[in-house]
């Protein structure tokens, strides 16, 4: 059995097709999903699929694209929602051009952490150029170890290292299958099995050889045997070591 604690199922064009996709996924071995939000009107959607299916599990956050769309009406909503949900996501610090002000991001990432701390619950987190930043504000805002994954991480061992020392685990995605692939690899190669979480972020960053492919939770299959083949290990074992970190990170899933 395997999880995939990142999928998008709700966005085109996965959502039309979501029956066929999920049992495509179930065949493949994928039995429970966790799908982040990404801003405030996305989080209807997300939270009608867990209610309709036990298999589904929401996230509800604001993405660091969206950090404009926060305000005081979002953060109530997303606490009414506490109840019904594994983890606040996807948020985080996103620098790349024509994102909203680093400020704004800093303020917004801020605020969802002390929600998500506030209720017990994980946080799934997005970081593209910006892990100085991130790890400065982890360490500020939480007296201890902060409970997440950094979803698709794309950084250094060393920057890997820094986020497992706050409570984080990594999340491994399509990009280190890709031929080309360097960093992800390595940290696979360096970090325990035991901090790895499996996801696809579907419909994105498909793996080999589903490349130029709109990317479905059945394609997670590739990303554990590519971290199986880099470890030198079986797939029953990472399917295993992930799945149950995935249960312990995730609690409330578990429980169903």
């Amino acid at each position: 059995m395997l999880i995939d604690t990142h999928c998008h199922l709700d966005y085109l064009p996965l959502s039309p097709r979501l029956p066929e996709i999920l049992m495509s996924a179930s065949s493949s071995g994928i039995d429970r999903f966790i799908v982040p939000g990404v801003e405030p009107q996305s989080w209807e959607r997300i939270i009608s699929l867990s209610r309709k299916d036990e298999r589904i599990f929401a996230a509800p956050g604001v993405h660091p694209m969206h950090a404009d769309r926060w305000n005081s009406e979002a953060a109530e909503f997303l606490q009414r929602l506490v109840p019904e949900i594994v983890a606040v996501g996807e948020i985080g610090l996103d620098y790349l051009d024509g994102m909203p002000p680093r400020e704004l991001q800093q303020a917004v990432f801020r605020a969802q952490l002390k929600i998500a701390k506030g209720a017990g619950l994980p946080v799934i987190i997005h970081c593209r150029k910006a892990f100085a930043d991130l790890l400065r504000i982890l360490l500020e805002e939480s007296a201890g170890p902060v409970q997440g994954v950094m979803h698709a991480f794309s950084g250094s061992v060393e920057i890997a290292r820094e986020c497992i020392a706050r409570g984080l685990k990594i999340g491994v995605a399509g990009p280190v299958t890709w031929n080309n692939a360097v960093k992800p690899v390595k940290v696979v190669q360096e970090i325990p099995l035991h901090h790895l979480l499996l996801e696809t972020d579907s419909p994105d960053i498909p793996p080999e050889p589903h490349r130029g492919e709109v990317n479905e939770p059945a394609f997670l299959v590739e990303i554990a045997r590519k971290v199986a083949e880099i470890k030198g290990i079986t797939v029953e074992e990472v399917a295993g070591v992930s799945t149950e970190s995935a249960k312990a990170l995730f609690s409330r899933q578990s429980a169903r």
